[in-house]
């Protein structure tokens, strides 16, 4: 399992304990991760004890009770809560994941932390800034490049090329591959991390694509694309069950066959 590696910045101290909602019988404590600039920047630990009865079944819904009964000041991103999105991964338990599809009975223990996604600064609470991950995202270039002229009505591929496509296609972008990984921890400002390397695959096998030599010449790097070690934490945190360790070790693959 993945462990909770905290925030870049300063360990949080212990914060606020907020009261049990009166007449609940059926409460659950929830210690969350909080930051906030205009506080000085001194991030902490504030528990909450929310009534399970009154509150939907996903870890997502509990932020939103906490954030509409108790306390408005607590901030993170969501938008979807379909799982499609990926606007509100986080680490939850010390594993991440996105709360809207996490329920908060599936993490043990009598009480539930909740962190931004590990080793990204933090904007505010629950949000991390995602610059750089969105950057190198965009670094691959993630849409069809071709020279040949367009179709008069759209590019074609057969059932077999398009089935090449399925466990790529699916990542919605949450960050919780790349913020898992170790590598990219030491080496987030070279190494491209999962998620992106993920995408450049996914347009290096598309059968549309004509620009297979020129995505690889951007990945010839030793740090872009080698920083991976199969470590395969990001196989196990991600939300949709895809593996992008698999398909960065089929790009170094590519590599080798190119120059063979």
């Amino acid at each position: 399992m993945v462990q909770l590696t905290l925030p870049k910045g300063s360990a949080p101290k212990k914060g606020k304990q907020w009261p049990k909602p009166e007449g609940a019988k059926n409460t659950k404590a929830f210690k969350i991760y909080r930051y906030s600039p205009e506080e000085g920047g001194n991030p902490r630990w504030d528990t909450y004890h929310v009534d399970m009865d009154r509150c939907g079944p996903m870890v997502l819904d509990v932020l939103i009770w906490i954030k509409n009964n108790v306390d408005p000041t607590l901030a993170f991103r969501r938008s979807c809560r379909e799982g499609v999105c990926g606007s509100c991964s986080m680490n939850i338990g010390g594993r991440n994941t996105i709360a809207c599809t996490k329920g908060w009975d599936e993490v043990a223990g009598s009480t539930i932390t909740i962190a931004p996604l590990p080793h990204l600064p933090v904007v505010k609470d629950l949000v991390p800034d995602l610059t750089t991950f969105y950057a190198q995202h965009a670094y691959v270039q993630p849409f069809l490049k071709t020279d040949t002229p367009e179709p008069e009505k759209e590019w074609k591929q057969s059932e077999e090329q398009r089935n090449e496509l399925n466990g790529l296609y699916e990542c919605i972008l949450c960050a919780c591959c790349t913020t898992s990984c170790p590598s990219y921890w030491w080496n987030g400002d070279k190494y491209l991390g999962p998620a992106a390397l993920l995408q450049a695959y996914r347009w290096l096998i598309d059968s549309r694509d004509e620009a297979t030599g020129e995505r690889l010449d951007d990945l010839e790097d030793p740090f872009k694309l080698y920083r991976c070690h199969t470590i395969m934490n990001c196989a196990q945190v991600c939300p949709k069950g895809l593996n992008p360790a698999k398909a960065i070790a089929k790009v170094k693959h590519m590599m080798v066959e190119r120059v063979a």
